[in-house]
C-alpha cells in the first residue's frame, strides 16, 4: 500500500524558515532509514504559499487565486511517499520523524484495485495503462 506523509506548514515555513543544518541532517538519517527499509518512493519539502497559487472551478469558469493563503495550519509545508504493508507500519515509522514539534498526515493513495468496482473496465484499463507508462518514463 502507498501512503502519502503530509508534513503541516505553520508559521515558519509559510515564512520560509528552513530547518537549521542540524536538522537537516536528522531528516537525511532518517530518510536514509526509509531508503534502506525499501519503502521511500519521493520526499520534498514545499516553497511556502506565497509562491504558489490555487485554481478555483466554477462550472467551465476558471480562476486563479495567488497565494499567500491563510490558515497556515491547513498547508502542506513537505511530504513523503511512502510504500508500506500497513497503516500501522506508516504510523510506526511516523513516530521516528525526528520533528521537535508540528504535525503529519498520513493519508493511503488509492490503487488501481480501490477502483475496480466504481470504474467501467475500460476507465480502469485507461488507468492502468497510464500509470505504467509513468513508470517505465521513471
Amino acid at each position: 500500500m502507498r501512503v502519502m506523509v503530509m508534513v503541516k506548514g505553520n508559521e515558519e515555513s509559510e515564512v520560509g524558515v528552513l530547518p537549521s543544518p542540524e536538522e537537516f541532517e536528522e531528516m537525511g538519517r532518517f530518510n536514509e532509514e526509509l531508503v534502506k527499509a525499501g519503502m521511500l518512493l519521493a520526499a520534498d519539502g514545499l516553497q511556502p504559499s506565497s509562491k504558489g497559487v490555487r485554481i478555483a472551478y466554477s462550472g467551465k469558469d476558471r480562476t486563479v487565486i495567488d497565494g499567500p493563503f491563510t490558515e497556515a495550519k491547513e498547508l502542506v509545508a513537505g511530504f513523503w511517499l511512502w510504500q508500506v504493508r500497513s497503516k500501522d507500519e506508516a504510523i510506526e515509522w511516523a513516530k521516528r520523524i525526528p520533528f521537535q514539534g508540528g504535525e503529519v498526515e498520513i493519508r493511503p493513495i488509492y490503487e488501481a484495485e480501490d477502483l475496480a468496482e466504481a470504474l467501467p473496465p475500460e476507465i480502469l484499463e485507461q488507468e492502468q495503462h497510464l500509470r505504467a507508462q509513468v513508470e517505465a518514463q521513471q
